[in-house]
């Protein structure tokens, strides 16, 4: 069993050897790369938005790669067959009489999986792929498996629409985006694509091994710091129309521990909430995530450094990279967005007929607009566009 030290060492082993590295491989892909690194510690699971040819699954391969980790990497269609996922019924045993999987080579022997346009996943395999990624079993008939998965990432360019995989979606625990890079990176991107393309892979900097080990020291996380400025963060979520579920609350708890755990840290600190951040079901969620997230890691008063530690009173705690503040909803976009649906509104409908599934399509439009509106920081700003908001509600109203 390792000492506290021992933990706090293998965490900056893994990020200084493993997530400072793939930064440099990967132009661009900085928060994907630390959510990557947080997920596995927490041995959670992580999915990435995002359109094809964007490197989530080069991604993984790397991290995999130095960590010396079994990859299953698989793309899903509506036509997935379990058989493909998990592995055939062993064909000698099936003779005999038994239904025994032969999972060489497949997801149940894999280390790291990175399943590719996951909400294609049919009713075949969606029972299996759930036990999966909850508990890391996997069962067939009498066969019941207990897996080495340390991180399940599944990806894809849409979020869920079907109702049938929002149970699928849900057990994925953080989400971000993954996109192509703006064009004045694109000269980086092309001369480290060359790079990677021609680079012999380093030998592996951290042990599965030792990826156990402080994915056990999560529980050793003090957490009771915390966990008043968590309660009202989850309470604050939830009345703003951010479902969090009592399941979700408590295994949000590991990724803050993860957190802290990746700057050296065997006490979680208020500033390890920016997690939550990343917990959204739509995009329109993103922005008010921002905003909500870095009021509660703000520091309580004037007097209080945002590094301090409430308990201790010490000011030199290492917060995460990605603890800063991100920016709440951009009073600029929602004034251009706001701009469009004025100029639909004043538009003569082509078709009287959808003119009133047109006025429908607004509203909601407007709605969502709308909800965004209160975290905007400027007062003046907020006042601006909420008079926007309140004309065209009239005006939708009146036709």
């Amino acid at each position: 069993m390792q000492s506290n030290e021992a933990k706090k060492n293998v965490a900056k082993k893994l990020r200084d050897h493993v997530l400072q590295p793939m930064k440099q491989t990967f132009v661009g892909k900085d928060e994907v790369i630390e959510l990557l690194g947080v997920s596995l510690v927490a041995r959670e699971n992580l999915f990435i938005l995002g359109p094809p040819g964007t490197a989530k699954s080069a991604l993984v391969q790397d991290m995999a790669a130095r960590i010396q980790g079994r990859v299953f990497d698989y793309l899903l269609t509506r036509f997935t067959e379990p058989n493909e996922i998990f592995g055939p019924f062993d064909i000698r045993k099936l003779k005999e009489g038994t239904l025994v999987t032969n999972t060489e080579g497949m997801l149940p022997e894999a280390t790291f999986v990175f399943l590719d346009e996951l909400l294609n996943a049919n009713s075949a395999i969606l029972n299996s792929l759930l036990m999966v990624l909850n508990e890391r079993i996997f069962r067939r008939g009498r066969e019941t498996l207990s897996l080495p998965t340390m991180m399940v990432v599944g990806a894809s360019n849409h979020l869920p629409e079907d109702e049938s995989l929002r149970a699928l979606f849900d057990r994925f625990l953080l989400r971000v985006n993954c996109v192509n890079v703006p064009e004045d990176s694109l000269t980086d991107v092309l001369r480290a694509g060359w790079r990677f393309e021609s680079r012999k892979q380093a030998p592996p900097a951290v042990s599965i091994e030792e990826i156990s080990e402080i994915q056990q020291a999560i529980n050793d996380v003090q957490f009771d710091s915390v966990t008043e400025r968590y309660v009202d963060l989850v309470r604050n979520l939830r009345q703003a129309g951010i479902e969090i579920s009592d399941r979700r609350a408590v295994k949000l708890q590991r990724m803050i521990a993860a957190s802290a755990l990746m700057c050296g840290r065997l006490k979680a600190h208020v500033s390890d909430l920016w997690v939550l951040r990343y917990i959204w079901d739509t995009v329109e969620q993103q922005e008010i995530l921002d905003a909500i997230v870095n009021r509660a890691i703000e520091p309580k008063s004037s007097d209080e450094d945002s590094n301090e530690d409430s308990e201790t009173g010490e000011t030199d705690v290492v917060m995460h990279t990605l603890a800063s503040p991100n920016r709440g909803p951009d009073p600029e976009r929602l004034a251009a967005d706001l701009e469009k649906i004025a100029r639909a509104v004043d538009s003569p409908t082509a078709q009287p007929d959808n003119a009133n599934s047109e006025r429908s399509i607004l509203k909601e439009q407007l709605a969502v607009l709308a909800g965004q509106l209160q975290w905007v920081d400027d007062q003046q700003q907020r006042d601006h566009l909420q008079t926007q908001v309140d004309q065209l509600w009239k005006n939708l109203e009146d036709e």
